[in-house]
C-alpha cells in the first residue's frame, strides 16, 4: 500500500494503553436532541461552541488519543482561531471523520438496515485528509427481534464495512470500523451474544476478502449486553460474554478494540470497561473506549450552552476521561467518582 507508514504512524498515535477515543461525531438530529435536553437551540455556533470545548480542555490528550468529528466540525475553529482539528492535535489528540450517511431499511430483508456513503468515498476521504483527519469511522446496526437482524442482513453489512476499510485504508487513513449491535429490547444476554458473534465473524471474513490489513484498522464494537427491557447484568457477566466472543471472533492482529457505550449511563461504561480489562489482562488487543455520550454527558448537563460553565464542564470531561483511563488498567473502583482527583 502506498500509504503504509502513514497508516502505521496513526496506530501508534491512537493505540496506546490507559487512552481512548472521544466520538464527538453526532448527526445533526442527534445532537439537536442531546441540546434539546439542556434548552439549547442546536445551531451552527452552539454546536462549534461545544465542540471547541472538548477539544480545548487542558490535559485531555492524557486520557484521549483521537476524536471522531462531524463532517461541519472539521472545517470549525476554536474561539482562538485554531481549525477544531490543529487544536485537537494541540494536545497529540488524532482527528478523525464519521463518513457513512446514515442508515436505511434494507431492501427485501424487512427489519435489517444498511448505512449509505460509499458512492464518492474516495474523493471525499481525500478532501477530509487535507482538512487534517488522520483516521476515518463507519458504522453499521443491527437491531435484535425475533427473526432480525437476517443472515442477508448481517452478510450485507459485513460487506459494507470492509469495502469502506479498504477504501480508507487505500487513501491512508485509519478505518475504524463498527458493528454495532444494539441493546434495545428484550433480548437476554445470550441472545446478544450470539448475534455479536455472528456479526463479528461475518465482518472479519468481508475484511479478509477486501484484504484490509488488520494491523492498520480499529474495532469498534458493542460490549455483549442484555436488552434495555431484560433484568440488567452484573459487570463480571458483561465481561465474561464480551470476552467470550471476542476471543472466538477478533483476529490477534488488530490493534485495538475500543468499544461503544451503546446506551450505557457513564457510570455503568466505566464499571464494564473495568470488568473487561480485569478479565482481559493477557488479551492479545488494546481494550479501550470509542465512547461520545458516556464521555460527554456529565460535561453537557453542567455547561447548559453558557460560556460561564465551559471551565467547570471542561473539568467534568476530564474527569469522566481519567475514570475510563483507570478502568483500561483495571484499576477504577466506584470511590473514584466522588473524589476531586
Amino acid at each position: 500500500m502506498q500509504y503504509t507508514t502513514e497508516l502505521e504512524n496513526t496506530i501508534k498515535d491512537m493505540v496506546q494503553k490507559g487512552r481512548g477515543v472521544l466520538a464527538a461525531d453526532e448527526s445533526a438530529p442527534t445532537i439537536a436532541k442531546r441540546f434539546k435536553a439542556i434548552d439549547l437551540e442546536s445551531t451552527e455556533e452552539s454546536r462549534r461552541a461545544w465542540r471547541s470545548l472538548l477539544v480545548t480542555t487542558e490535559g485531555l490528550g492524557q486520557y484521549i488519543s483521537g476524536i471522531i468529528l462531524f463532517e461541519e466540525t472539521l472545517g470549525q475553529q476554536t474561539d482562538a482561531g485554531q481549525t477544531i482539528a490543529e487544536a485537537a492535535w494541540a494536545q497529540n489528540i488524532v482527528p478523525g471523520i464519521k463518513v457513512d450517511k446514515g442508515k436505511i431499511p434494507l431492501a427485501l430483508s424487512p427489519g435489517d438496515l444498511i448505512t449509505q456513503g460509499l458512492d464518492g468515498l474516495a474523493d471525499r476521504l481525500r478532501g477530509y485528509k487535507q482538512q487534517g483527519a488522520r483516521f476515518a469511522k463507519w458504522r453499521e446496526v443491527y437491531a435484535i427481534d425475533k427473526h432480525t437482524p437476517t443472515r442477508h442482513g448481517i452478510e450485507a453489512n459485513a460487506e459494507m464495512l470492509a469495502r469502506y476499510a479498504a477504501v480508507c485504508q487505500e487513501e491512508g487513513l485509519v478505518p475504524i470500523v463498527e458493528p454495532e449491535v444494539l441493546m434495545d429490547g428484550e433480548h437476554d444476554i445470550d441472545r446478544h451474544a450470539e448475534v455479536t458473534e455472528a456479526v463479528q465473524h461475518a465482518v472479519f471474513h468481508a475484511l479478509h476478502r477486501h484484504q484490509v490489513v488488520l494491523e492498520l484498522m480499529i474495532l469498534k464494537p458493542n460490549m455483549v449486553l442484555p436488552g434495555k427491557n431484560c433484568r440488567r447484568a452484573a459487570p463480571d457477566e458483561v465481561a465474561a460474554a464480551t470476552m467470550k466472543v471476542l476471543k472466538r471472533c477478533v483476529p490477534a492482529a488488530v490493534p485495538s478494540i475500543n468499544f461503544l457505550s451503546g446506551g450505557q449511563g457513564p457510570e455503568e461504561a466505566t464499571v464494564n470497561l473495568n470488568a473487561i480489562n480485569q478479565q482481559g489482562q493477557n488479551a492479545p488487543w488494546n481494550l479501550s473506549i470509542s465512547y461520545g455520550r458516556a464521555l460527554q454527558q456529565t460535561a453537557l448537563q453542567t455547561w447548559q450552552g453558557k460560556p460561564e460553565n465551559t471551565a467547570a464542564a471542561q473539568q467534568d470531561l476530564l474527569k469522566r476521561a481519567r475514570l475510563n483511563s483507570s478502568a483500561q488498567h483495571g484499576g477504577y473502583h466506584s470511590d473514584m467518582e466522588n473524589s476531586a482527583e
